[in-house]
């Protein structure tokens, strides 16, 4: 009982910094789990990556100008990645290129961009901060963002879940219905710029992203229903947040892989077993059947 207590709780009961980061993990959870389902949904998985670099040079220009100064990195992160989503939307939109191509090819520009800004007017420690994140140096002025982009995003969500849901599977009924599609993906695009801006602060620019996918992806294996999808990713996140922090701190691992590792672990397990479409049900079935 004793080592149970030592390895799932005292961490969090003796240091603070580490009740933080757990904070830090439901706060993000909230907001990550929510949208990698609708980028799931949308069959925008991969956009969802490309938009998590996008934040870079924005935060590489708050970084030159002000130092670590969590306003300038994050208000320049989330003016960058939405100039990147509403750039690519326009050259889809006027041109025959396709949106993933486009945020493709913007993706590439913004990460080469933030890396040369970062790595000239920083040190490596800099660069690194900034690509990795460190979700056990997260300050009560983070912890404030995470929650209030968490807060912002299901109460937006409140609003438009059944527009966005709609345009998920059917954006041609919606937009000859009211005509808000537009409105809807503008919306959607721009929670979603505002969860890598508070993820990054904590997992870095590279990381962000596999805490709102991972989630969302493993999900599916076992429920249906949007609602359900949404509540279990946001489940599956908070998990992984908690054990990667347990082996962070056991083990002495970087805190931001450690947590995306977890939630590969996690998806990779619901491939194998979960009951929509897992690998092995299907061949436990058959071999039942034969018997």
């Amino acid at each position: 009982m004793s080592l149970l207590y030592d390895w799932l709780i005292g961490p969090f009961a003796d240091f603070g910094f580490m009740r933080r980061a757990l904070a830090a993990c439901l706060a993000l959870s909230l907001g990550s789990g929510a949208m990698g389902v609708f980028l799931v949904l949308r069959r925008m998985s991969l956009i969802g990556d490309t938009m998590a670099h996008s934040v870079l040079p924005g935060a590489a220009i708050g970084f030159m100008l002000a130092g670590m100064s969590l306003p300038a990195m994050s208000l320049g992160g989330f003016l960058a990645g939405l100039l990147v989503a509403l750039a690519s939307g326009l050259v889809s939109r006027f041109t025959p290129q396709k949106e993933d191509a486009s945020f493709a090819s913007f993706f590439m520009i913004s990460l080469a961009i933030g890396v040369l800004l970062v790595s000239t007017h920083g040190s490596a420690v800099d660069l690194m901060h900034v690509l990795f994140g460190s979700i056990l140096a997260v300050d009560d002025g983070s912890l404030i963002l995470m929650a209030s982009v968490a807060s912002t995003t299901l109460m937006v969500l409140a609003v438009i879940f059944r527009g966005l849901v709609a345009e998920c599977f059917d954006p041609l009924y919606l937009r000859a219905l009211n005509g808000r599609g537009g409105l809807y993906h503008v919306l959607f695009l721009t929670l979603v710029v505002l969860n890598m801006v508070s993820g990054f602060q904590a997992l870095g620019t590279l990381m962000a992203v596999g805490l709102m996918m991972l989630p969302a992806t493993a999900a599916r294996f076992w429920v249906r229903e949007v609602w359900s999808l949404i509540c279990l990713a946001t489940l599956v996140a908070f998990v992984s947040g908690y054990i990667g922090l347990v082996l962070s701190y056991q083990f002495n691992w970087p805190s931001g892989p450690a947590i995306v590792l977890v939630a590969g672990a996690l998806y990779l397990l619901s491939l194998a077993i979960g009951p929509r479409d897992g690998i092995l049900l299907p061949l436990l079935v058959r071999r039942h059947l034969r018997s």
